[in-house]
């Protein structure tokens, strides 16, 4: 049987020159938090120093596991010609090194909720367990979760935090999120606001935005309780909500929009319609994708911090896979201030 080569370093090495156990170094390379803080970080420098790399091959053998998460985007519009919501896209790569950082590969696949996409994945054995992004309507994805629970799977979800659906979760706090536009618009002496996004209990995280905005906004006199219009995801939702109001002959001095998608369809469409922004009507967006800063005027929003969130999905999932109970993580949300909705002088 040939020997190994005498320059080929193995965690056994690395476990002589940390003075701990083998197991111990495989645990800390694995971003294992039953490590220490000060251990995991002195074993990784020492791999380091020694060039060591993992063999996933014969750590999956030894383990039964694929080494492998599943990032799975779905469909968020029942609409041959939807795509994949740019904020999301926005974590891509921090999920990608977050699971790098911990050992793991990462599959990253499109699907619609119909499709048979556990059996693809967890149940072949091609990941060890899912991040799941995107979700559409609530109710249609809430019985895809309620399944993937009855089968144990490991599993990890964006989406909102309050809802009884199964599955850990990490969310930004979309209540409070909309009292911040609330409180904003009211502070820049808006009079008639209008919600563009549908508030209902299919969308879950427009519905909070909303509650939100109603109970940050405190209506001035002579002013006009908030309104809301329905609006899914894209910017022609957002160009038929105008075109809506406008047909209707509403009144509106300010719009907040429940994503920055639809809020570019409403910029676009208020200005065909010689509306001012924000002399006349004042957007707000949410989700601080890219384009958001490219706009003419650069988009107002709310701002999600998708790097952390990348992280904690990736903390949590890999958390269960190693068997521990986890919560759900909760992010603060951030007013982002450009030109469509200034803030109020003085």
């Amino acid at each position: 049987m040939p020997s190994r080569p005498p320059d080929k370093v193995t965690s056994f090495d690395i476990a002589y020159r940390a003075g701990v156990s083998q197991p111990t170094v495989s645990r800390a390379l694995r971003g294992d938090r039953a490590v220490s803080r000060e251990t995991r970080e002195r074993i990784q420098q020492i791999a380091r120093e020694l060039n060591y790399t993992v063999d996933k091959n014969a750590s999956a053998l030894r383990s039964q596991r694929a080494n492998t998460l599943a990032l799975l985007f779905f469909d968020e519009a029942a609409t041959a010609g939807s795509r994949i919501n740019p904020f999301f896209l926005t974590m891509l790569a921090a999920i990608t090194q977050a699971s790098g950082a911990r050992g793991f590969d990462l599959l990253v696949s499109f699907q619609r909720p119909d499709d048979d996409w556990l059996s693809r994945y967890e149940d072949s054995h091609r990941a060890d367990g899912l991040i799941l992004l995107g979700y559409g309507d609530n109710r249609t994805y809430a019985r895809c979760l309620e399944h993937l629970a009855r089968q144990q799977s490991h599993f990890v979800r964006w989406g909102p935090i309050g809802d009884t659906v199964a599955g850990a979760v990490v969310g930004s706090d979309n209540e409070h999120a909309g009292f911040l536009v609330g409180r904003h618009l009211a502070a820049a002496g808006r009079r008639s606001v209008v919600f563009c996004g549908c508030a209902d209990s299919g969308y879950p995280e427009f519905s909070d935005r909303c509650r939100g905005l109603i109970r940050g906004f405190v209506s001035p006199p002579g002013g006009v309780p908030v309104r809301t219009i329905d609006a899914l995801s894209s910017e022609a939702d957002g160009e038929k909500a105008i075109d809506q109001l406008l047909s209707a002959g509403a009144s509106f001095d300010a719009v907040f929009a429940g994503s920055d998608l639809i809020a570019i369809g409403v910029l676009r469409r208020l200005k065909a319609a010689g509306l001012r922004v924000p002399e006349d009507v004042h957007v707000v967006g949410f989700d601080d994708i890219p384009a958001a800063a490219l706009t003419s005027p650069a988009l107002t929003t709310v701002a999600q911090d998708t790097e952390a969130a990348a992280v904690l999905l990736v903390d949590l999932l890999v958390r269960q896979i190693e068997g521990e109970k986890v919560e759900n993580a909760v992010l603060p949300p951030r007013l982002v201030i450009r030109q469509s909705s200034p803030a109020a002088a003085g």
